[in-house]
């Protein structure tokens, strides 16, 4: 096979892997929130096992890249290109931590601690997983007007995060006794935004493949 076939089918490769992992990591957030409001403890559990199993696809990620890039040796866009897929894999890893952290809060809040779960969690989750999908269709097609779009959503994410917080303060206030659990959702609400930052990075690093320079999202 030609070298640069075989690059191109090596890079196909790692793409079609990513693509994977963000569909993985958008499952582990969706169902970490689900499992958040249905206060199912079993279920939290098995996401915290199944984080093993995205870290793994990550580590393979990298060590194919690595491999391409010692043995194609590109240069310019095809060496950001696999620079780029290390990065975005990190980040990816990253964020499936965030949602193994949801779950934590849930086992921590246990089933039975009476409050409600702010409606709001959804809410940042399901902005945060459209991020994902826009995030690996800018990356796919190397769009930097797509991953622009991202700056935006992250900014609503913070919004909400920032009234969730509120909110969670002023019910703190009348129901001092209920602070552990209360808390235990202010952090779910810093984990879904930490999660959409992550995306963020993702839009970053497009830039940096389509540029060759770094760009600030957040």
């Amino acid at each position: 096979m030609p070298i640069r076939a075989q690059f191109e089918e090596e890079l196909l490769s790692i793409k079609d892997q990513l693509k994977q992992l963000s569909l993985d990591v958008k499952e582990s957030l969706d169902t970490a929130i689900h499992v958040l409001y249905q206060g199912d403890v079993n279920k939290a559990k098995e996401i915290m096992e199944d984080d093993a199993f995205i870290d793994a696809k990550e580590e393979q990620i990298n060590e194919e890249a690595i491999l391409t890039i010692a043995k194609q040796q590109p240069v310019a866009t095809d060496l950001r290109r696999l620079i780029v897929a290390i990065k975005i894999s990190s980040d990816l890893e990253r964020m499936a931590d965030h949602s193994t952290n949801v779950a934590k809060a849930t086992i921590h809040l246990g089933d039975k601690h009476g409050i409600k779960i702010n409606p709001e969690l959804r809410e940042m989750a399901v902005m945060a997983m459209d991020m994902v999908d826009l995030a690996l269709k800018a990356f796919e097609h190397e769009d930097i007007s797509l991953a622009q779009k991202l700056a935006g959503m992250d900014d609503e994410i913070d919004e909400l995060y920032g009234k969730i917080v509120h909110e969670l303060l002023e019910f703190t206030a009348i129901n001092p006794e209920q602070i552990q659990h209360i808390m235990q959702m202010a952090y779910t609400a810093r984990y879904i935004e930490r999660f959409a930052d992550h995306v963020t990075n993702i839009g970053e690093s497009v830039f940096y493949l389509v540029k060759g320079r770094t760009y600030d999202l957040n």
